[in-house]
């Protein structure tokens, strides 16, 4: 049967089973991530991109293929994450731009949705990189323009532009060296012909393709195993611009009217202020991504326009070492640094959370483990700093970090930070060129602004602010204030989250203990999506014992 046509109900079942595709064969993609300093897994990112777009076509009551695409593409900006993410949004955006009001698409109207893509995916990169994703994705688009004129099945057509996508894809290690020193493809161009693969599978109405990496030489996978190796083509020392900014700026009329905003001009101003710089916008929301010395410069410039939210940074030169196994997370070959940061908390997780967000030293503790004296003195040496923050996270450890500050020989001040979402707070408002004492001032400041939820049991019947408490029932606390109680921790937790958000917040952070499982984990996405639908929502595994959930609301 002859398919000359996609209407939009085809095409939002395309999109489904791209998505779908992308997220069967995530961990594969994964696997060939070889790059010195990973922003986050490649296949992880792409897949939590792809599956905010297809929430957004799912909820599209549509049968116009433009407007799937629009719902998509919409979908894909605000879910974007990493560097493959956003430029998978990009590469969509355009091709919702280049089939605008379309409501079938021959092969004509889907080659210049790719060749758009293309475009608008480039523009959004400051230095494109050949042999990544953008490659794949121009040399599928330049074949759709070729095949388009004489093509009269959407079936064939589409195969011939997967087959050059995946060609595109294995060429891919003679352009980018690294690739062919490990010995795999292009982790982003897997992701995207990956989709590509789903969605001709839906169009020919047969069974996704079994997720074995099909498209990738079983030598690749092999050698993929090793892809750690990549690693130790860089030191730690190299790396010029240490922190992965990621932000996002919601436009304000008000603020643009002093300054107006220019999507080329901002691109260059942060230019100057770092690399792997990505800037992509609409109307509404401008979203950036660079590697930055000064992450707060940065944030800086973006706040002229409007208000900052989904920000995340993470410490590219913590990571790398924790990835070749170095002991230390920093040499100090030169003497003390400037700063350094002490932090406490309990689990992996959160110690790795901390440290991806600029702690130098995370002391293990919190809850019935408090730190000594002499262990929060210690740390503040450990640091190596002449100047050192301490962030106790715990209202029982205030008392021994201010013992400790007035023992050391360093100059130290002391964040009186009670919960580990103010601690997170704190270190995002940290600024390396001010002195100690603005430091101190402004992440105090920050860490106001953040409301706490954490999610624990009770250990006796007790009668507390109203409520009775029950041995062995869960209780949700609200900034130390009991909310809510129930023996279902899953009801008590959504309780507790009614009491805390409201109509002013914008996002809510979900640090998981070691004490929720997986099923809870989705349940909880769920419930915030149907009855929170404009918050963003991220979700951390915190590994901390005591409290199943701990809850920052912003």
């Amino acid at each position: 049967m002859t398919v000359r046509t996609i209407d939009g109900a085809a095409f939002a079942q395309m999109v489904l089973a791209g998505s779908q595709h992308l997220t069967n064969n995530a961990k594969m993609i994964d696997s060939l991530n070889v790059f010195p300093v990973p922003d986050g897994d490649t296949g992880t990112n792409m897949n939590l991109s792809m599956t905010s777009g297809a929430n957004e076509v799912k909820n599209t009551d549509s049968d116009q293929a433009g407007e799937i695409a629009q719902a998509l593409s919409k979908g894909l900006l605000m879910g974007a994450r990493g560097n493959s993410g956003v430029i998978l949004s990009q590469l969509f955006r355009g091709f919702a731009k280049g089939i605008e009001g379309k409501a079938l698409l021959d092969a004509a109207a889907f080659a210049e949705g790719l060749e758009m893509g293309v475009k608008t995916a480039y523009k959004a990169v400051m230095k494109p990189v050949e042999g990544t994703i953008l490659t794949v994705a121009k040399d599928a688009a330049a074949k759709a323009t070729k095949a388009a004129p004489a093509a009269e099945d959407m079936t064939e057509f589409l195969e011939e532009v997967l087959d050059e996508a995946k060609a595109s894809l294995k060429r891919t290690p003679e352009l980018l060296p690294v690739l062919k020193e490990v010995g795999v493809v292009d982790s982003g161009g897997q992701g995207l012909v990956t989709i590509y693969e789903g969605m001709l599978a839906s169009l020919k109405g047969e069974e996704l393709p079994e997720s074995t990496g099909s498209t990738v030489d079983l030598d690749d996978l092999v050698n993929a195993e090793h892809h750690k190796m990549a690693q130790d083509f860089m030191d730690t020392e190299d790396i010029t611009f240490g922190y992965c900014t990621e932000f996002m700026v919601k436009l304000e009329e008000e603020k643009i009217k002093d300054h107006p905003f220019d999507e080329e001009t901002f691109r260059n101003e942060l230019g100057e202020h770092g690399d792997s710089l990505l800037v992509v916008s609409d109307e509404e929301i401008v979203k950036v991504h660079i590697h930055a010395e000064y992450p707060g410069e940065v944030l800086t410039l973006g706040q002229r326009f409007g208000s900052l939210i989904n920000l995340k940074i993470e410490n590219m030169r913590e990571q790398h070492t924790s990835i070749v196994g170095e002991k230390k997370k920093r040499k100090h070959t030169d003497g003390p640094a400037e700063y350094g940061i002490v932090s406490v908390a309990m689990g992996n997780g959160l110690k790795a959370l901390l440290e991806s967000l600029g702690a130098t030293v995370v002391i293990q503790g919190g809850q019935t483990m408090n730190p000594s004296t002499q262990d929060i003195a210690d740390a503040i040496k450990q640091a190596n700093a002449r100047n050192v923050i301490v962030l106790p996270n715990n209202k029982n450890i205030v008392m021994a970090a201010e013992q400790a500050a007035d023992l050391a020989e360093e100059n130290v001040a002391v964040v009186a930070t009670k919960t580990i979402p103010q601690g997170m707070s704190s270190l995002l408002a940290f600024h390396p060129d001010a002195t100690l004492e603005q430091n101190q001032t402004n992440m105090l400041e920050a860490s106001k602004h953040v409301k706490t939820g954490q999610v624990t049991y009770a250990v006796r019947d007790t009668q507390i602010d109203g409520l009775s408490i029950e041995n062995g029932s869960f209780m949700g606390l609200a900034d130390g204030k009991i909310k809510s109680t129930n023996k279902d921790k899953l009801k008590t937790v959504q309780d507790l989250l009614h009491e805390m958000i409201d109509e002013d917040d914008e996002i809510v952070t979900i640090l998981q203990g070691e004490d929720a499982d997986q099923e809870e984990v989705e349940a909880l996405e769920t419930f915030l999506a149907e009855n929170f639908e404009d918050l963003e929502v991220e979700i951390h595994e915190g590994d901390q014992p005591i409290y199943a959930f701990i809850i920052a609301v912003e």
